[in-house]
This record gives structure tokens, C-alpha cells and sequence, in this order.
């Protein structure tokens, strides 16, 4: 009996790819046809090729590496092998999820910060001496930004050692100290829930609890809403996840998609809509 044989527009309609998909992996060396007329230069592929070419469409559909669906193939799909690379990739997306997390979360109070960074008019004073030292209060501040930057530059490293959290953990602390030196109720604010993050990324649920509840405090205190609140459930929310309280997770989403409606910026919103997708399913 002769074996069905498919075109290349055949098997890349079954596979769920592109015929041009299908000549780049043979180009490639990764998936090449059983035979090739040398007269057409028509390629063909047998029945049997159909589950290994669906198998990297799927796999390139979630944007797996080629070196790691070569991989795949050359295991003849091996399901532990696919498995591994499967959580691989997820590890790295999980990674650049969060990178691109702390660079919208630094962008949207950079204008915050410029504005506070703008000096007020002084009168004309004399040159300062040599040995001048940056004012206490400006210099606490800055130090809070560095610590509180650092600390993002920390989460978004993969395979991160132990002593790189706990370097992570010590910098949120002291960013959320300098913060109560010499920044506002909403620096401190954001301090508190930087420490809550922290603490919910290194799998600790009670400090997580504890400072995502004096997020919540000092907004309540202060009269802080919009943003800040909102992320105050978020913080909640996540560190219930953590513990491994489905119906707390349910509560604070709740809440936080009820102050997600009185936040005025459209951008604030989805960056929290974002992070609360983020926040694992109860």
C-alpha cells in the first residue's frame, strides 16, 4: 500500500502554519520533507510527519526558541523533554513580565518625581563652600529611589541567588526607611507595598499580609485613593494568593476593581488590571 503523501500546503494547513513557515524549517535543518522532486523541487511529506510538525507550531505559537523546539524533535517529542522546555520558556516570559511590570510602574510616577526634583525659586544666596553637603531631606529621597529602583532591577533578574533576595528584601526596607525620612504619605505608601511585593515574589505570606495592610492604613489615614488604593487590594489580594486563601484573593480583587473605576488614568488602570491578571486564580 503506498503511504498518503502531503505538499507543503497540505501538511502546513493541517499542522496550523504557514507553507512559508514550513520552507524555513527545512531551510533550517529542523523539519525537513521525506522526499523532494527533482524535477519540481516539490517537497512531500508523509501522514506520520503530521503530529511532530503540529507539535512545532504549537510550540512556536507560545514563542518557544527554534534551538528548544529542535530539541523537542530531535526527542521525537519526548513529553518530559517538552515538558522542561515548556517551563523553561515560562520562567523567562515570567521574567520579562515582570521587567516590563517594574518599567510601568517606574514610568508612571517618573512625572511624580520630576515635578518634585524641580527646585522652588530661592533668593540669590553666595556660592556654596567646597566642603557643602547635599541636604538631608534631598539626599534621604534620593537614596529612596535609588533602593526602590534597585529593588525592581533585583526581581527582574532570573535565577536570582540567595543572597541576591536577601539583598532584595533588605533594599525594599530600607527604600520604604528613607521614604519615612523625607518623602510624603504616598512614598511611604508605595514603599509599603513594594515590601509587600517583595515578600509575596520570595513566597513569604504574612509580611506580605502585614505590609500590603499598612498600604491599605496609611491611604485610609491620608485620604490617598486612585492608584495607591487601588494597588493597596492588589498587594492584598497577591499575598492571600500566597497564603493560599481563595476566598481572601476573591475579596481583595474585588475591591481593588472597585477603586480600579475611580482611578482617572486610563493607562493607571490597565497597568493594574495587568498586575491583578497576574495575581494566581483562587
Amino acid at each position: 500500500m503506498e503511504t498518503t503523501r502531503l505538499s507543503v500546503g497540505q501538511l502546513a494547513a493541517a499542522a496550523g502554519m504557514t507553507a512559508k513557515a514550513l520552507r524555513h524549517y527545512d531551510r533550517i535543518g529542523l523539519f525537513a520533507p521525506d522526499d523532494v522532486d527533482d524535477d519540481t523541487g516539490y517537497r512531500w511529506y508523509g501522514a506520520d510527519r503530521l503530529p511532530q510538525a503540529r507539535l512545532i507550531a504549537r510550540l512556536r505559537s507560545v514563542g518557544v526558541p527554534l534551538d528548544d523546539v529542535a530539541a523537542c524533535v530531535a526527542e521525537g517529542g519526548d513529553p518530559d523533554v517538552v515538558d522542561r522546555v515548556l517551563a523553561d520558556h515560562r520562567r523567562r516570559l515570567e521574567s520579562r513580565l515582570v521587567r516590563v511590570r517594574g518599567d510601568l510602574h517606574r514610568l508612571a510616577h517618573l512625572a511624580d518625581d520630576l515635578q518634585d526634583d524641580v527646585p522652588a525659586p530661592t533668593p540669590d544666596l553666595p556660592a556654596a563652600a567646597p566642603d557643602a553637603t547635599v541636604p538631608p531631606a534631598e539626599s534621604e529621597r534620593q537614596l529612596a529611589v535609588d533602593l526602590f529602583n534597585g529593588v525592581w532591577r533585583l526581581m527582574e533578574t532570573e535565577d536570582r541567588t540567595p543572597a541576591q533576595d536577601d539583598r532584595m528584601l533588605h533594599m525594599a526596607h530600607a527604600s520604604r526607611y528613607h521614604w519615612e525620612q523625607a518623602g510624603t504619605a504616598v512614598n511611604l505608601a508605595r514603599g509599603e507595598w513594594q515590601c509587600s511585593r517583595v515578600y509575596a515574589v520570595l513566597g513569604r505570606a504574612e509580611p506580605a499580609r502585614h505590609h500590603a495592610r499598612r498600604v491599605l492604613e496609611i491611604c485610609e489615614a491620608n485620604g490617598i485613593g486612585d492608584w495607591d488604593l487601588a494597588f493597596a487590594h492588589e498587594a492584598l489580594a497577591r499575598a492571600a494568593a500566597v497564603a493560599g486563601d481563595p476566598e481572601a484573593v476573591d475579596r481583595h480583587l474585588a475591591d481593588a476593581r472597585r477603586a480600579a473605576e475611580l482611578i482617572a488614568d486610563p493607562a493607571d488602570r490597565e497597568l493594574l488590571e495587568s498586575d491583578l491578571a497576574s495575581i494566581p486564580a483562587s
